[in-house]
């Protein structure tokens, strides 16, 4: 799936106000491109109306320096209410007001020529493009980007079914050797929480969880789901628990606080739990999704109403190679928070990946509490950069790895395939169904070069029969982030970009560079 990565960073050496926007990733060559522009007053103000309006509580001011604009007729009449109308309509209009805004503060020249023509490449592999958005400005996370939309009447970035929206931050620890795994295994953990009937709440979550309807054409291969359930654990208890099974799922219900270190979640009245240390637990036990039923874990910390970089739960966890980390924005209502975790978790069970089971909840929350009510721009998405969003294995892929006896007739009479480096001279032996390569331990053929992805091309292998005669194909795949796989061909090195060409016996791979390694595939006896 392409992916387009924007940077947000404050200019510090020019003027409170100045901001640079750039590329970091993008599907092509060109597509990097960087742009200086300056803070709004006037988002200043709309960022006050906003915070006035949705928060009820005092938050942080962003960024320092900025002033609202001079009272204007005109603009005030897009941000306030007019004589005899009623909140409804205001909030529609502050709302809408705010997220064009942003869009065009934004996505303006280069960016947006950017944005468009990578969109014009996910178009055409007739799949949605993943934006991921790193604010690197401490003062600019507090603000719903979620919201932004190009024009009235279209919908916001976190809404469209065409762009897969996330945040992410590049100043990150390495992933954890990652698996999808074919269920949901999720540890539901209930902290302290004076509103909360333990028990009660978690026999709801799990009901929630878990007995989400089986609906359309997805009830074939809708993933099982298992829940376990810790009320109020000791720390100790919480590792053990972790320890204990392989859970792809951690979600947390109860009572948060912001705080330098990533935030306080209250296990217990007197027993707390920074996001540091929650980091290190949940990437030793290969946790894919850490999920947070709780006030302000999107939120950094602040002192004198400014905002204390990278102390927000989601960024902390995501620093330290959690791949992923969904958290609420502000307060959420119980059954509002109820119905976005029953839609996330039929998205998740239906095998989409993370950032698009959060835009088809987030879209369920606007269905039921409206567009012009807050609830569908509170749960914030982070994702590692270099993790695909795949928490649970396609139905395909599942039904693809063919057992080595699955054809025995075949198996036994076919002859052996394998990879050899013709550098190094090493040899792989690939397996009936389907041989993984990539730069990580977790793969059947691992290439460790910087330039090889994690998951960077597959090997298919397929046992047919023409009439009563075994037939065996080969096949590659390639998975790579920059579409970096290569077969010689004319005596020229041919590009494979995400696309799955036949293999032959003799033929010549790379992987990563162009530079790298040779491999050749060969079929003995052939």
């Amino acid at each position: 799936m392409p992916s387009l990565n924007l940077a947000i960073a404050r200019l510090v050496n020019i003027g409170t106000d100045n901001f640079a926007i750039w590329v970091v990733n993008a599907p092509y060559p060109s597509g990097y491109v960087l742009r200086d522009c300056v803070w709004s007053p006037h988002l200043t103000q709309a960022w006050i109306d906003w915070q006035e309006m949705f928060a009820g509580h005092s938050r942080l001011d962003l960024p320092p320096g900025s002033t609202p604009p001079p009272t204007n007729p005109q603009t005030m009449d897009l941000v306030s209410p007019p004589n005899g109308h009623t909140a409804g309509p205001y909030t529609s209009r502050l709302m809408q007001y705010l997220g064009i805004n942003l869009w065009r503060w934004v996505f303006d020249g280069a960016i947006l020529g950017s944005l468009e023509r990578s969109q014009g490449m996910a178009m055409g592999e007739q799949t949605p493009l993943r934006l991921r958005l790193e604010i690197r400005d401490p003062d600019l996370i507090a603000l719903p980007w979620e919201i932004m939309q190009r024009e009235a009447g279209q919908p916001a970035i976190s809404l469209s079914k065409q762009v897969l929206f996330s945040r992410t931050t590049t100043e990150v620890d390495p992933l954890p050797d990652l698996r999808t795994n074919p269920a949901l295994n999720i540890l539901l953990v209930l902290g302290s929480d004076k509103k909360l009937q333990l028990e009660q709440e978690a026999a709801i979550l799990k009901r929630t969880l878990c007995d989400s309807p089986v609906v359309g054409n997805h009830s074939q291969g809708y993933a099982p789901c298992t829940v376990t359930t810790l009320l109020q654990p000791t720390r100790q208890e919480l590792i053990q628990e972790l320890e204990s099974r392989e859970y792809n799922v951690l979600f947390y219900a109860g009572h948060g606080s912001p705080a330098p270190d990533g935030g306080l979640l209250f296990l217990q009245p007197d027993m707390t739990l920074n996001g540091i240390e929650l980091a290190q637990v949940l990437t030793r036990n290969n946790v894919n999704l850490a999920v947070f039923n709780s006030c302000w874990g999107a939120q950094p910390d602040g002192v004198n109403r400014q905002a204390i970089p990278s102390s927000s739960l989601a960024e902390v966890l995501i620093r330290h190679g959690v791949p992923a980390v969904l958290a609420m924005r502000d307060q959420i209502r119980d059954d509002e928070s109820l119905s976005f975790i029953q839609a996330f978790a039929q998205a998740l069970r239906k095998r989409l990946p993370i950032d698009e089971a959060v835009a088809e909840a987030r879209q369920h929350l606007l269905t039921i509490y409206k567009f012009n009510q807050p609830a569908w721009t509170l749960p914030v998405l982070y994702l590692h950069p270099n993790f695909n969003g795949e928490l649970i294995q396609s139905f395909d892929e599942g039904i693809t790895e063919l057992p080595e006896t699955a054809i025995p007739s075949i198996t036994s009479s076919a002859p052996t395939a394998c990879l050899r480096s013709l550098d190094k001279g090493v040899t792989w032996f690939l397996r009936s169904g389907v041989t993984r390569i990539g730069r990580t331990k977790d793969n059947d053929i691992v290439i460790p070069e910087g330039s090889v992805s994690k998951r960077h091309a597959e090997i298919l292998c397929r046992n047919n029969l023409s009439g009563a005669t075994p037939i065996r194909t080969y096949s590659l795949q390639d998975l790579s982030t920059y579409g970096t796989t290569w077969f010689l061909a004319a005596n020229s090195w041919q590009q494979i970009l995400r696309q799955e060409v036949p293999l032959k016996s003799g033929m010549q791979l790379k992987f990563g560079s162009p530079k790298g390694e040779i491999w050749q595939f060969i079929i003995e006896d052939s």
